[in-house]
């Protein structure tokens, strides 16, 4: 088995500070997520502009339906070539709401993908950290940000998220969209497909959303959704317990996460899976999340996603 490597050279540019987090609620927040969001994705795009490699990517509230589109529609003019939504749910209304298949289609036309990032999960409830116990401290240096504990909760956002956009119908009505979530990790993966299917398994006698969807749960997921793996997961047993076309590279560069070497981390786990799942991991994977947003001129150039 060959033991090529893809260095990444294009990347994909995240911003993962409070803007991503689906807080507000009375119309004066939502006012201002919204004038948040336009103001991130000029900055976004302004700060890529500078190299055809940097992909920007656009944030778009849920808070508000009727507005979401317009958002998405400035970030796509503004040059971005992805869009980022809250994987935890608005206050008010699901992220599957039929009202917002305008901004679905909008993505779908555009051939760029919708997105999941760390900073717009559910955040691990505080009072679990008040266990008695001295307060520990993040790999940072911090006291709070970033913990063993806190990691629990990162997928399950994205998880139940993404499951609504399947279940309700989202995924069927654009078959042509894809949806990607960036350092959530992918452990989780491998059970969430088969706990969807396992749900409609048990619930499609009598729910008439599931007898229309176009396949399984697990199927539409592997049609559309894809999935970076942290360095430190085992992304070969996460790749042989889900699908080949799933998972892609992400090191999370500049930040400290990835460690000095995510490449040979990943390789380290890589060494059962195929010459064709190495390439898809590698470059191919992320070539179909991007669509159009990846010009084909960089097909060959190396690919990986940082925040």
């Amino acid at each position: 088995m060959t033991t090529r490597t893809f260095e990444p050279e294009t990347m994909s540019i995240f911003c993962c500070a409070r803007i991503t987090r689906p807080w507000a609620r009375s119309a004066a927040q939502v006012a201002l997520a919204l004038a948040v969001a336009r103001a991130h994705n000029q900055m976004m795009t302004e700060f890529c502009s500078v190299d055809e490699r940097l992909l920007a990517t656009g944030y778009v509230p849920l808070a508000d339906i009727e507005k979401a589109p317009g958002i998405a529609r400035q970030a796509l003019d503004l040059g971005c070539k992805a869009l980022v939504i809250p994987s935890r749910c608005p206050a008010e209304h699901s992220p599957s709401h039929i009202g917002f298949d305008p901004l679905w289609a909008l993505a779908q036309e555009a051939g760029i993908p919708i997105l999941f990032h760390v900073g717009g999960e559910e955040k691990m409830h505080a009072a679990y950290a008040e266990n008695g116990l001295p307060r520990v401290r993040d790999f940072h240096g911090g006291d709070e940000n970033f913990t063993s504990t806190s990691f629990m909760t990162i997928p399950l956002a994205a998880w139940q998220t993404m499951a609504m956009l399947i279940i309700d119908g989202v995924c069927d009505r654009f078959p042509d969209l894809k949806f990607g979530a960036i350092e959530l990790g992918a452990s989780w993966v491998p059970s969430w497909l088969k706990f969807m299917d396992a749900g409609f398994g048990a619930f499609r006698k009598g729910e008439e959303r599931l007898q229309k969807l176009s396949a399984r749960p697990s199927e539409i997921a592997r049609r559309q959704f894809r999935v970076t793996p942290y360095p430190h997961e085992d992304a070969g047993w996460i790749i042989e317990n889900s699908s080949e076309d799933m998972c892609l590279f992400s090191s999370d560069y500049p930040h400290v996460e990835g460690g000095r070497n995510p490449i040979k981390r990943f390789n380290a786990t890589l060494g059962g899976v195929s010459d064709s799942a190495r390439r898809r991991f590698y470059r191919d994977n992320f070539i179909d999340l991007m669509g159009r947003g990846l010009d084909r001129s960089l097909h060959d150039r190396k690919c990986g996603a940082v925040r």
